[in-house]
């Protein structure tokens, strides 16, 4: 887990079964063109490419509607509107009725780097109430899959990259983890330079507001979900008189810089593997990993403390190492629904059987079955350091680490060094954090979830507060997982869909439970 497992709902589309760069391509013969009188040329869905993860074609929906695909140009850079052009891969399925249509409903699913094109129709039937009057549409943010995709390294160099020690015990240790994150940003630079001062937030942002004219939306409906809702604050900021219906679910604190985010995942992470021990040792059957939660959490430590000494076999041929099995147990946190793999993974793990595990990292780090990565790390890593000002020595780190394993003794120095991954980038950060304040948008509603391990709670009030006053309205969701509306909880999806549906704003300080 080289770099914090940062923002990434998009991951959870692979884990559910638990087991490039420019093919939109960059144009120079529409130099001049009015890209607001575009046209959309949609048709049929191909497979996903390697860099969106690859499989199949997206099924039809229940009822037969086809998911159909397009390509949106936008400016390769913003300050020169009228140059270079890349490809936004877009998707979208057709809304259905009954109900008169209100527009489209764009949904970023997080990451950052997540392919919206491959995540929709993952979860596309969750949305089906929301498909009665939108259009559902999605897409690929620059940097990300078919979108001018990032590409660093080859698979086999990536395999590698996720087998080192996260988690450096002496300066030697720490000078091969600067080594492979400074071999890494190289890879980048070399293979993806072109973009990479292109893929900030804001950026991404100005290109939602592109798509929305395209699509002939007077205002962006947007359902925002982990980074998705610093996406849609950044948006709300720029265009506030833009904005239309909006959720944002799994909320990133926008007033936070890098390290403090880190530090408050770690926490998230810490928080949720305790709720996972208390539950597992609260069933009535029996918990199979530990008699207590501190005894859980004890022979999880103690199996870390192994494998960084001795690695079991993983899916042949590779070894779960002691970052592979931290990476996998954190990806098996973001959803109380694969809090039974987690449990199993670990009782295989105990007796010396490390696939489970190393497939749950997989998911995280956008392994597939065959070994191809998509470019959900590349991008993650590219959009990260474009929008983020600090970066950070190993010394500074290491004074910290302290504070963070206070915070997580399971996570936090894995998250820690993850900070070192911007240090030598080529690209300068934009800015501490992000600017979301939209004074004169519409209500944009705000859902946090108590139990969210990579977006703490905190981040909805923090969000609500940096949105400005009318503008952010909070629902609690006392819940487990990362997000809320995916859990299935009636009153957080009854809330969100008056919204989207009616444009009836519930309450704020409403609670759900």
């Amino acid at each position: 887990m080289p770099n914090p497992p940062q923002r990434r709902a998009a991951a959870l589309a692979v884990t559910a079964v638990l087991l490039t760069s420019w093919v939109s391509g960059c144009s120079g013969d529409s130099k001049g063109e009015d890209l607001t009188a575009q046209k959309l040329n949609w048709k049929a869905c191909p497979a996903p490419s390697e860099a969106e993860g690859g499989g199949s074609a997206p099924s039809p929906l229940p009822g037969g509607t086809e998911w159909q695909c397009a390509t949106l140009k936008v400016p390769l850079d913003w300050s020169r509107p009228k140059g270079d052009t890349i490809g936004l891969a877009l998707i979208r399925a057709k809304a259905g009725g009954p109900g008169k249509r209100i527009g489209s409903l764009v949904f970023n699913f997080g990451g950052p780097g997540g392919s919206g094109v491959t995540t929709l129709p993952a979860f596309g039937q969750d949305y089906a109430t929301l498909r009665t009057r939108y259009d559902l549409v999605s897409f690929d943010p620059r940097g990300v899959g078919r979108s001018a995709g990032v590409k660093c390294e080859n698979d086999q160099q990536l395999d590698r990259f996720f087998q080192q020690d996260g988690t450096p015990d002496d300066a030697a240790e720490q000078q091969e983890l600067l080594r492979n994150t400074r071999t890494f940003n190289a890879a980048c630079e070399k293979n993806s330079g072109k973009v990479l001062p292109h893929v900030r937030t804001t950026d991404a942002a100005r290109d939602m507001d592109l798509m929305r004219q395209v699509l002939g939306d007077d205002k962006l409906h947007y359902f925002g979900i982990s980074y998705g809702t610093e996406l849609g604050g950044v948006y709300a900021h720029l265009f506030p008189k833009n904005v239309g219906r909006a959720v944002f679910d799994g909320v990133v604190d926008p007033t936070q810089n890098l390290e403090q985010s880190s530090l408050g995942q770690a926490k998230g992470f810490q928080l949720a593997l305790d709720n996972f021990a208390e539950d597992c040792t609260s069933k009535a059957e029996g918990c199979p990993i530990g008699d207590t939660p501190q005894d859980v959490k004890d022979r999880i430590a103690k199996l870390l403390k192994d494998l960084e000494a001795k690695p079991i076999p993983g899916v042949f041929p590779r070894q779960l190492t002691q970052t592979a099995a931290t990476s996998g147990i954190a990806q098996s946190l973001y959803s109380k629904d694969f809090w039974q793999y987690l449990t199993e993974g670990l009782q295989q793990a105990y007796d010396g059987d490390g696939k489970v595990l190393m497939l749950l990292s997989d998911s995280l780090n956008g392994r597939s079955e065959n070994g191809q990565y998509s470019n959900i790390t590349p991008a993650n890593i590219s959009i990260n350091c474009a929008d983020d000002k600090p970066r950070y020595t190993a010394d500074y780190v290491q004074s910290k680490v302290p504070e963070f394993r206070a915070a997580s003794p399971l996570f936090g120095d894995y998250l820690a060094w993850g900070m070192v991954s911007c240090t030598d980038w080529a690209v300068p950060g934009a800015a501490e954090h992000p600017d979301v304040s939209a004074p004169g948008a519409a209500p944009i509603l705000v859902v946090g979830n108590t139990g969210d391990p990579a977006t703490p709670y905190e981040g909805a009030r923090a969000m609500v507060n940096a949105l400005g006053k009318g503008v952010g309205v909070e629902l609690t969701y006392k819940g487990q997982g990362h997000g809320a509306y995916d859990s299935k909880n009636k009153c957080v999806q009854g809330a969100v869909n008056a919204y989207l549906l009616q444009g009836t704003v519930p309450s704020a300080g409403t609670v759900c439970s």
